[in-house]
């Protein structure tokens, strides 16, 4: 069917069919948006087993998503990425709608800028690139190490390099850093990515603020990806989360400190506890057999303290915890993010690290040095016209 859809986005003038593209309004639910399209809510959302009906809850405000309609104006596809990899394809199947999750086709570039600070590193990539995602990346790499407050000058340099994902043509996702480097009072200081892994310019990992598992003793059972074919139902679905396989009982630490925002029984999920953490993180701990006397909506709870036990509640073929971590809503990979503490490379993973270091640092001067061309062509520039009045 996708490709169905792509045909019809390169070649809809010839069939008097035409494509629409939307933005997805901030709090509107699926169900909402069905309803306005006046789409069959049954067949599209109450006849889905429950996994695809919380898929449809990670629509997030702003994506931008495909209406292909007919000659009539009538619906006859509609796209709607939920997340990097998998989107909802709701296709007009003889007088009947159809739902399925398909992966997202995607391209990946590698891309870079540099920038001369006027303001501040946010303000300054903001008006650069436009890009608000890649100034709040940018600041959240160093807000743990530097005090861009006390110790940035105006005249100092920052670069950035890292992937954007495009999707028919158009920026698409987060952008993942690859590096990142500020120079301030002289000195320069960087951020790399190593191995799914960011640290500075002496090898040392960059702190993150959650535990790296919130049980102990368990082995990683399932992993989290944005589409997984399903063996058993022979369809592509999501796994935002990681699952821990241990025996039925164990204590579930809370990953991080922070605040209970739900503690009770969810659907697929079983017995849930959410927990709000500072940055915009929330973390989720499903199929749990009980919580804690006296965990709540409402309590708030320390990093490390024990909030329930491992059971096999909801969907769920044996005992684990299904353990997820969201960023303002959107879920990310736990295991790029969580840390206990910050780590040093050592012996053969240094080596490594320092080449890729190494190739880093060019790429970073290369960018430096073309941005110090431009900017000296433009005040020749300047100064030609200036003298040019004069005369």
């Amino acid at each position: 069917m996708i490709r169905f859809f792509l045909l019809f986005l390169f070649s809809f003038s010839l069939f008097a069919s035409s494509v629409e593209e939307h933005r997805w309004e901030k709090g509107q639910s699926y169900l909402v948006f069905l309803e306005k399209l006046k789409l069959p809510t049954k067949t599209l959302y109450y006849n889905l087993d429950k996994d695809d009906q919380i898929l449809t809850q990670e629509m997030r405000a702003g994506i931008t998503y495909q209406l292909l309609k007919d000659s009539d104006g009538k619906i006859e596809q509609i796209l709607l990425p939920l997340n990097d990899e998998l989107q909802i394809h709701i296709y007009k199947d003889k007088d009947s709608y159809s739902f399925e999750a398909i992966p997202i086709i995607s391209i990946t570039k590698t891309e870079a800028f540099s920038v001369i600070i006027q303001n501040s590193p946010y303000y300054d990539i903001m008006k650069a690139t436009g890009s608000k995602k890649l100034a709040q990346i940018f600041v959240a790499s160093f807000k743990n190490s530097l005090n861009f407050k006390n110790d940035l000058r105006k005249g100092d340099t920052l670069v950035m390099i890292y992937d954007q994902k495009y999707r028919m043509g158009e920026p698409f996702s987060m952008p993942i850093l690859k590096v990142a480097m500020i120079e301030m009072k002289k000195k320069r200081h960087y951020v790399y990515l190593n191995k799914g892994r960011y640290f500075n310019e002496k090898g040392h990992e960059v702190e993150g603020f959650l535990l790296t598992k919130p049980v102990r003793g368990a082995r990683i059972s399932s992993y989290f990806t944005k589409r997984r074919f399903h063996p058993i139902l022979k369809r592509w679905k999501a796994h935002l989360g990681i699952d821990y396989a241990v025996r039925r009982g164990t204590p579930i630490v809370a990953a991080g400190s922070g605040k209970i925002i739900y503690a009770g029984r969810m659907g697929a999920y079983g017995n849930l506890i959410k927990i709000r953490h500072s940055d915009g993180y929330e973390t989720r701990y499903a199929h749990m057999k009980s919580f804690r006397r006296g965990i709540k909506r409402g309590k708030r709870v320390k990093k490390g303290q024990t909030i329930g036990y491992v059971g096999t509640t909801g969907r769920s073929t044996g005992p684990h915890l299904h353990f997820e971590l969201r960023k303002r809503g959107r879920a990310i990979n736990p295991l790029k993010v969580v840390q206990v503490t910050t780590k040093k490379l050592k012996g053969k993973e240094r080596k490594e690290f320092l080449i890729l270091k190494k190739s880093y640092d060019k790429e970073v001067d290369f960018h430096i040095s073309k941005h110090t061309k431009f900017e000296k062509k433009e005040k020749i520039k300047n100064f030609c016209n200036i003298n040019q009045k004069e005369s």
